[in-house]
C-alpha cells in the first residue's frame, strides 16, 4: 500500500523533466531560428549597401573623354563651313566647362587635362578644315571652268588633286579620333593608378596609426612610472647599533 504513491510521484517527475526538455529544445530552436533570421537580414542589408555603393560609384564616374570624341566626330561629319563652325562652337563650349571642372574635381585632373588638350586641338583643326574647304571650293570652280573651256587634261588633273586632298583629310580626321582615344585611355589608366595608390596609402596609414598610438601610450606610461620612482622619497638604511 505504501509503494504506489512513490511510483506515481516518480512518473510525475519524469513527465515534468520531459516537458522541461521539450521546452528547452523548443527555446533552442527558436533561438537558432532567430539567429539565422538575424544573419540573413544582416547579409541582405550588406549586399544592398554594396549594390547601392556600386551603383552610386558607377553613376558618379565622369566621362570627360567623351567631349573631344564628340567634337571630332562632328568635325569629321562637317561638309560645309557652317557645319565646321558648329563643331568648333561645341568644342569651345565643352572646353569652358572642363576648365571649370578642373577646379571642382581634382581627383580626375589627368582625364580633364587630356580632354582639354584635345578640345584645344579640335578648335585649331576646325579652323584648318575651313581653309581646306575653301581651297576645295576654289578647285571645283576651276574644274568647272576647265570643263567649259574643253581643257580635259587640266580638268582631270584638278579632279584628281581634289580627290587626293579629300582622302588625306579623311585619313587625318580618323587619326584625330584614334589620337583622342589613346589619350583618354592613358589618362584613365593614370587616374586609376593614382586612386589605387592613394587607397593603399590610406589603408596602410589606418593600420599603422593604432600601433603608433599604442606605442605612444606605452611610452607615456613608462615615463610616468619612471617619474614616480624618481620622485618617491628614499628611505635611509637602518643600522642596528645594539649589534
Amino acid at each position: 500500500m505504501g509503494v504506489q504513491p512513490v511510483a506515481g510521484v516518480g512518473r510525475e517527475e519524469q513527465s515534468e523533466e520531459k516537458q522541461y526538455e521539450l521546452l528547452a529544445q523548443s527555446l533552442k530552436k527558436q533561438e537558432e531560428s532567430r539567429t539565422s533570421l538575424t544573419e540573413m537580414i544582416q547579409d541582405a542589408k550588406e549586399k544592398a549597401d554594396a549594390q547601392r555603393e556600386k551603383f552610386k560609384l558607377a553613376k558618379a564616374t565622369p566621362r570627360y573623354g567623351d567631349a573631344p570624341l564628340e567634337a571630332y566626330a562632328r568635325l569629321s561629319r562637317a561638309r560645309t563651313q557652317a557645319q565646321v563652325s558648329s563643331a568648333a562652337g561645341y568644342a569651345r563650349r565643352r572646353l569652358v566647362q572642363l576648365q571649370a571642372a578642373q577646379r571642382s574635381d581634382p581627383d580626375h585632373a589627368d582625364q580633364i587635362r587630356a580632354a582639354v588638350n584635345q578640345l584645344k586641338k579640335a578648335v585649331g583643326r576646325a579652323n584648318k578644315k575651313k581653309l581646306e574647304l575653301t581651297r576645295e571650293q576654289l578647285a571645283r570652280a576651276r574644274q568647272k571652268r576647265m570643263a567649259r573651256e574643253n581643257k580635259r587634261r587640266e580638268e582631270q588633273r584638278i579632279k584628281q588633286e581634289l580627290r587626293r586632298a579629300q582622302s588625306m583629310r579623311a585619313v587625318r580626321e580618323a587619326g584625330y579620333l584614334r589620337e583622342t582615344d589613346v589619350a583618354n585611355r592613358q589618362a584613365d589608366q593614370l587616374t586609376a593608378t593614382k586612386m589605387e595608390l592613394r587607397a593603399q596609402a590610406e589603408q596602410l596609414g589606418s593600420s599603422v596609426h593604432p600601433s603608433v598610438d599604442a606605442a605612444l601610450q606605452g611610452y607615456c606610461a613608462g615615463a610616468q612610472l619612471a617619474a614616480a620612482d624618481v620622485s618617491a622619497p628614499m628611505e635611509a638604511p637602518q643600522v642596528n647599533v645594539q649589534a
